[in-house]
């Protein structure tokens, strides 16, 4: 690949990258949460439910920090803590159905646009872009 690509598709990145990063703040000011808490809303939407340590370890914040997190979510109706079944010493945390569905119509125009770009592309031409997102997500 030419240095001038690799410059133009570095480009995109940032671009893209800042987009993102806007609207979810954007997102976040509408609905009162920080931006911590809307991060921890898309793990949970990705990983589905999670103890709070390891939401610690995926976010990168203290313990301290996640139980932050956790009860201005709780307070706002996002998540719910519950103990885990399967052992009552743990806490699972989990999203509230009627939250990420409201959730999910702040994010319904970016889906749309995506799902368009994807439609214009080959499976071939996804499979290489999931390898470079992948890889990208290794490092």
């Amino acid at each position: 690949m030419s240095s001038a690509l690799h410059a133009e598709l570095g480009d995109a990145l940032r671009r893209f990258i800042a987009n993102v990063v806007l609207h979810n703040q954007k997102v976040a000011q509408e609905l009162g949460l920080g931006a911590s808490d809307s991060q921890f809303i898309s793990l949970l939407q990705t990983h589905g439910p999670l103890t709070p340590g390891r939401l610690a370890e995926l976010s990168g914040l203290t313990t301290g920090s996640v139980t932050g997190v956790l009860d201005r979510l709780e307070k706002g109706g996002y998540v719910r803590r519950e103990r885990d079944p399967h052992d009552r010493r743990k806490v699972i945390v989990d999203l509230v159905p009627a939250a990420a569905a409201r959730l999910a119509e702040h994010y319904r125009e970016h889906g749309e646009q995506l799902a368009a770009v994807m439609a214009r592309r080959s499976d071939e031409e996804l499979a290489v872009i999931l390898r470079f997102f992948d890889d990208l997500l290794a490092e």
